[in-house]
């Protein structure tokens, strides 16, 4: 593979699904290593025990997945049609790879006129495998873009930097998807506090690393939090000197949503311009607020600033009332944040100093509290329902919208028979 196409599959690959049909055990475990392959987060790979007869009996009950591997003994004439039996049962833009005995370029050649998008010679290592099949996601369905989720409070004290761990742990606890939370307060950050981590970096050093594309850096300032959460391990910044600029904040954020399908970024206690350069370009906002009149009025006026930021629109905000009940004489009813706000309630939680509190001073993940777990689950993650829904449907769009895979090929060789 060339440098070029290296760099174009070094990245969190596309929402999809590949079946791999093979008798031969070292290719099946090949396709299970997969899983540990961070670029595939985002991939189901089934491998099936089998050749080209089980995969035409498997899809003449069920669609097919976006990638077809075929591993045969025998590449002969009788083979090329029961590729073309195959063909005739998958989905419009099936893709497939060949797995064969024999290293002839004429033979390779034959197979990728036919609309085979690769032909591998066993014995197949599982990296050999990840780059070919890689490499075919990318060119079917392109780079699916990771969506960006930012969290800030119409004033301090309203919950916002636990909301953020709550959804972070929500997203890949309870829906199991891979995710990185971020502070930008730098030396202001309390989430190792209730993540249970020391500080091991600066947001400074973070964004330098960015700056100069060092994966490796980036990789050891990483809190593995859980199997599916990571969390910059930023908080050693001086509290009080000038922090990152909006430019290379944006650059960390490209580079950290290459390799992540979901950024949550907490912007509490962080400058107006990181604010500004986050809100502008977040596929989801949340802005928490606390039922008193002086947090709604913030929350109000907030919500219009981010309107202006983002050109107008605000169907990508929502927000959250926490801490309902803390002190109840003194707080705004739900109908009258409702009227007073004019913008819909996406959400209420209640104060709860043991859930919430209890849970950070005993450095322990949201999610590992079962009624938490279950405010979560059943409260804030419908939330982000309408991000959720963007990235399945936008899978499903980039796979309409590919171009033919071996089904076409396959169908206009048979057309050009008759």
């Amino acid at each position: 593979m060339s440098e070029v196409d290296s760099q174009a599959t070094s990245i969190l690959l596309p929402a999809s699904s590949v079946a791999v049909y093979s008798k031969d055990q070292g290719t099946l475990q090949a396709a299970r290593d997969l899983v540990d392959d961070w670029r595939f987060a985002r991939v189901s790979v089934q491998d099936e025990e089998g050749d080209v007869e089980a995969a035409i009996s498997t899809y003449r009950d069920i669609a097919s997945p976006q990638l077809v591997i075929i591993q045969t003994d025998v590449i002969d004439e009788g083979f090329t049609g029961r590729l073309e039996e195959l063909a005739g049962h998958c989905e419009a833009g099936t893709s497939a790879i060949i797995i064969g005995p024999d290293n002839d370029v004429n033979l390779y050649r034959r197979l990728i006129d036919m609309g085979v998008s690769d032909y591998l010679v066993r014995p197949v290592s599982s990296s050999q495998l990840g780059e070919v099949v890689a490499r075919a996601l990318v060119e079917k369905i392109g780079v699916t873009g990771s969506r960006l989720i930012a969290i800030m409070g119409s004033k301090g004290g309203v919950g916002a930097s636990i909301l953020s761990e709550a959804l972070a742990c929500g997203l890949s606890e309870i829906l199991g998807q891979k995710t990185i939370l971020l502070d930008t307060s730098g030396g202001w950050s309390t989430l190792g506090v209730g993540l249970g981590f020391e500080p091991s970096t600066t947001l400074n050093e973070a964004v330098r690393a960015a700056e100069n594309n060092d994966e490796d850096s980036l990789k050891r300032m990483l809190h593995p939090a859980s199997e599916k959460l990571s969390v910059l391990a930023t908080g050693g910044d001086v509290m009080l000197e000038e922090g990152a600029s909006p430019e290379q904040l944006e650059k960390l954020i490209d580079m950290l949503m290459l390799k992540y399908p979901f950024v949550v970024v907490d912007l509490s206690q962080s400058s107006g311009a990181l604010q500004k350069t986050v809100l502008a370009r977040a596929n989801q906002i949340l802005i928490a607020a606390t039922p008193t009149l002086s947090a709604l009025r913030l929350a109000r006026s907030l919500i219009h600033e981010i309107k202006e930021v983002r050109g107008g629109e605000d169907e990508a905000v929502s927000l959250i009332v926490n801490m309902q009940g803390e002190a109840v004489a003194n707080e705004v009813s739900k109908s009258d944040i409702e009227k007073a706000m004019e913008f819909s309630v996406a959400a209420y939680l209640p104060y709860d100093a043991k859930m919430f509190l209890g849970n950070e001073s005993d450095s322990r993940k949201l999610t590992d509290d079962k009624a938490a777990r279950a405010l979560i689950q059943s409260t804030l993650l419908p939330v982000l329902k309408k991000s959720l829904t963007e990235v399945a449907l936008e899978s499903s769009d980039d796979e309409s919208a590919a171009a033919g895979g071996f089904l076409d090929g396959l169908l206009g060789k048979l057309k050009a028979k008759r």
